[in-house]
């Protein structure tokens, strides 16, 4: 998903069109989820890129997206691009520190 979400409507108040957008990413994120993996991968990652505009969009983990939305409402953007790709990935486990 690369979009540009505008939170100006004539109609609509903007708190409903944040929480349709975080609505909508969230949907969009259980879709791919639900989507088939490859034969070796564990998990569906993302890659999460927020900013006032596409040319300004910095790297984000996908945890802080509602944070983003949040902070363009708070900053009375009319508009603000979010980019979630999904790519498969594999499990790692933490290394076990030494207990001496």
């Amino acid at each position: 998903m690369k979009k540009k979400f505008l939170l100006t409507h004539k109609t609509i108040k903007p708190a409903r069109l944040i929480d349709a957008i975080k609505h909508e990413v969230k949907k969009y994120i259980k879709r791919e989820r639900n989507k088939k993996l490859p034969d070796d991968a564990d998990f569906w990652d993302f890659d999460c890129k927020y900013g006032h505009t596409k040319e300004v969009a910095d790297v984000v983990h996908m945890s802080t997206l509602n944070k983003c939305i949040d902070d363009a409402a708070q900053h009375d953007l009319e508009s603000f691009y979010l980019e979630i790709i999904a790519k498969p990935a594999i499990r790692t486990s933490m290394p076990i520190a030494d207990e001496e």
